[in-house]
């Protein structure tokens, strides 16, 4: 995907494994791929709202560190991004991992009494991470990592409808909101790979502003961003409803959900 439409810029030439859609220094001569840049935003800032909301709430470490992984990979896409070099690549795509463990064992760990600690758990995901980051930093073949990434999204997304199918039901619309936002984005993921020399084509014939609308990669990032925020969320609730907590969803300037946590009444 390196079409005439790609300048040269400040970073050089491109040495990462993956390059996509979006034109090359189309927006700005310091940052290869602008959209692509500036949708991971989306990672960074409501996940570091959400974790100074957890610890200000008192809430278990674990989910303080799942919104600041969501925060790592939003900052390690971000560099990818703008530079397109091999090293920056590793900073995306390897906190994809880490941080999809940490969901993993949140979302497992949901149901169990406090201050408790699944060391069986715990050494698994570890291992998977060593395990995915020695393999993949060997082969440097990125459908190796995304078949690890998905295996643990599914397992992710399995846990989810347990919870809201047979646990909590009310919680389905957060569940489903969270899930579909997630797929909408897996979906332009796709669609940006497969009809990118449409797209280009297509973005060449119109104003940049409208054709930034096209950069579905960076739709990829806002959704699929917002899918985990949310998914933060769900599991965040199903944890302090088992330990008997009153949380509320509410919305910051009646858009952003965030989660706030009241004690037990007893206390």
């Amino acid at each position: 995907m390196a079409p005439a439409a790609d300048r040269e810029g400040y970073w050089g030439p491109p040495t990462s494994t993956l390059e996509w859609c979006e034109e090359n220094y189309a927006v700005s001569y310091y940052i290869a791929e602008f959209w692509n840049t500036v949708s991971n935003l989306i990672f960074i800032l409501p996940p570091v709202y959400g974790a100074i909301q957890t610890y200000k709430d008192g809430l278990e470490k674990r989910y303080l560190a799942a919104y600041l992984c969501l925060t790592a990979v939003g900052l390690g896409s971000w560099c990818f991004h703008m530079t397109l070099k091999y090293e920056m690549q590793l900073l995306d795509e390897l906190p994809m991992i880490y941080s999809c463990c940490v969901f993993v064992y949140c979302l497992y760990e949901c149901f169990k009494y406090k201050n408790t600690v699944n060391y069986a758990l715990l050494f698994l995901l570890i291992t998977y991470s060593v395990v995915v980051s020695i393999v993949y930093l060997d082969l440097k073949e990125p459908v190796f990592h995304q078949i690890m990434y998905g295996t643990l999204v599914s397992i992710i997304v399995l846990r989810s409808v347990y919870i809201v199918l047979w646990v909590y039901p009310w919680l389905r619309g957060l569940g489903y909101t969270s899930l579909t936002v997630f797929l909408m984005g897996f979906f332009l993921w796709n669609v940006d790979n497969i009809f990118c020399d449409k797209l280009r084509a297509l973005r060449e014939k119109m104003p940049p502003v409208v054709g930034a609308v096209t950069q579905f990669h960076a739709w990829w990032h806002i959704l699929t961003g917002l899918g985990s925020y949310l998914h933060i969320l769900l599991s965040l609730y199903t944890r302090t409803l088992f330990l008997k907590h009153r949380p509320k969803v509410k919305f910051v300037f009646g858009i952003w959900p965030v989660l706030l946590v009241e004690p037990p009444k007893n206390l």
